[in-house]
């Protein structure tokens, strides 16, 4: 069996085996049922390595062994791999989730927020600005200022970003009217896309001509991206600053009137 070297390691890195796990693998695959001997034949594996491969293989479900003698093994067709390793990541992240969740209630959680409150040199949040990159850093971020607003919100982003992410926002904006926090939304895009997440969301949307995502929290804080989308992955600004985030937030309120 002639497989390219590029191929051995593309297969190795998408399904976590080693090197010889892969070999041994795709020559099961290509064979059907055969037996080690056979298997280190094929594979270019050597032969006193091929028992213990095989046996790493079976245990972890790429392999099954044939009743009989001589023993032999097939190889377990690509998909149902596949499927195993996606539920097997899904019931991993779901206890990850599960045992974070339970980090809140320990000693050491509570002396970590006691740490972050009550340093040596407390923060003054007043005096605080940084800048956050990737998407998953930003997202986390808005959504914590977001939730901790208390009279407004404003929301000024294209309309393609909210689409994409709309259950995550049709969640915050329900959590926010809870609470009666006043929210004011304006987005660039498509008209009939923004006339639909109207519907979808229950709120009110202004329509502007300005490609721009920023966010205004209580008119003292906000946070805007540096550009609509980069190579490197997003960059975004967050400044704690009364001045500027009221600066920002009257000429929203002047564009939406226009």
């Amino acid at each position: 069996m002639i497989v390219k070297q590029e191929m051995v390691s593309k297969i190795k890195d998408y399904f976590g085996l080693n090197v010889y796990e892969t070999k041994v693998w795709l020559a099961l695959l290509s064979k059907g049922v055969a037996s080690a001997g056979q298997i280190a034949s094929i594979s270019g594996v050597p032969r006193s390595r091929t028992y213990d491969v095989l046996e790493s293989l079976e245990k972890r479900g790429f392999a099954i062994i044939k009743l009989g003698k001589p023993v032999k093994y097939l190889g377990v067709k690509p998909h149902m791999i596949l499927e195993k390793l996606k539920n097997n990541v899904k019931k991993e992240a779901e206890d990850r989730v599960v045992n974070l969740s339970k980090i809140k209630t320990t000693n050491e959680y509570a002396q970590l927020e006691s740490l972050y409150k009550e340093g040596i040199e407390p923060v003054n949040r007043e005096e605080l600005s940084a800048s956050l990159k990737g998407k998953s850093n930003i997202s986390g971020h808005l959504k914590e200022i977001l939730l901790n607003a208390t009279k407004e919100v404003i929301i000024c982003t294209n309309v393609d970003e909210v689409a994409s992410k709309k259950n995550l926002f049709k969640q915050t904006f329900d959590n926010l009217k809870k609470s009666q926090i006043k929210i004011k939304i304006a987005l660039s895009g498509d008209e009939r896309l923004i006339k639909d997440l109207e519907k979808r969301l229950e709120i009110k949307i202004k329509q502007i001509k300005i490609d721009t995502k920023f966010f205004v929290v209580d008119r003292k804080e906000i946070l805007f991206y540096l550009s609509k989308e980069s190579k490197d992955g997003d960059t975004a600004i967050w400044v704690n600053s009364e001045f500027f985030s009221q600066a920002f937030a009257s000429l929203f309120d002047k564009a939406i009137k226009a």
